[in-house]
């Protein structure tokens, strides 16, 4: 399989994994991974970028979730150990079942996802990234709304969780503040350990998709490497840029992005592209 464009013969190439990658194409990865993970550090919705972008490099459907999908494992790593001391502050919540329970429904979506031909997830991807950006940019009304529920909700519940870990592990897009949404209706209130929570459980979702990927050979590791680089450097400038601009006008800017990207995949399946 040829997951990438490429002609040496005319273009600045790069061989990794045993592809070629353009130079314009490197270049739009390595961006796209620092991009991407500013945005997962500072509000979320990193795979509006990481996700098109590696389609737009060539890479099939399919491939390019579960290659975003890996990419973004160090910055679920990196917000994991920063929020360690929220982790550990949470008592009340049976941390081990909700990660065995997560992993469990990762694998599930996962799997789904390699049953799915390019041809099926390509027309499902506006749908998904839509729902996405959707939830995302009211995710404050979302949480407000799941909230009401606590009284008829179990807190900690299989029933609640397992459903938002298969779609994680399905489609990434929009799994934080689905999460977060879903900690509301157990009941949670304190926004560290909802974060710190929601880091966890995103990067053991993570690590089960990203070995069941791996073993079925549905990540291309070269744009993988390149955006996992970009995203790690996005990850550490996320903090000092979120401090400069206005959570209000960033949310407003990953908003604009995700319906915006929704846009350009509903018009490549209108035109069949």
């Amino acid at each position: 399989m040829t997951a990438l464009r490429g002609d040496p013969s005319r273009d600045t190439c790069f061989i990794i994994d045993y592809r070629m990658v353009r130079m314009p194409d490197f270049a739009l990865l390595f961006l796209a991974g620092i991009i991407a993970g500013i945005m997962n550090a500072v509000a979320g919705g990193g795979t509006f970028i990481s996700f098109p972008a590696l389609v737009f490099t060539g890479v099939p459907p399919v491939i390019a979730n579960a290659t975003s999908t890996v990419a973004a494992l160090p910055g679920y790593l990196a917000a994991t150990i920063g929020f360690r001391r929220d982790i550990a502050a949470l008592t009340d919540a049976p941390l081990k079942k909700l990660s065995l329970w997560t992993v469990v429904g990762g694998a599930a979506g996962s799997a789904l996802l390699l049953i799915s031909s390019n041809q099926t997830f390509a027309l499902l991807v506006p749908f998904l990234l839509l729902l996405a950006t959707v939830v995302f940019y009211w995710s404050e009304p979302v949480r407000h709304l799941a909230a009401r529920w606590r009284s008829v909700v179990v807190p900690f519940g299989l029933g609640t969780l397992l459903p938002v870990a298969i779609y994680g592990g399905y489609f990434n897009g929009g799994l934080g503040i689905i999460l977060l949404a879903l900690f509301a209706m157990w009941g949670m209130s304190d926004l560290h350990q909802m974060n710190g929570l929601k880091s966890w459980l995103s990067f053991a979702l993570s690590v089960i998709a990203f070995a069941i990927f791996a073993f079925a050979g549905k990540i291309v590791w070269g744009p993988a490497a390149i955006m996992s680089a970009g995203t790690i450097m996005g990850g550490y400038a996320g903090p000092a840029i979120s401090r400069r601009i206005p959570l209000r006008i960033l949310r407003l800017l990953i908003a604009a992005v995700g319906f915006g990207m929704s846009a350009i995949f509903f018009w490549r399946l209108i035109k069949g592209v």
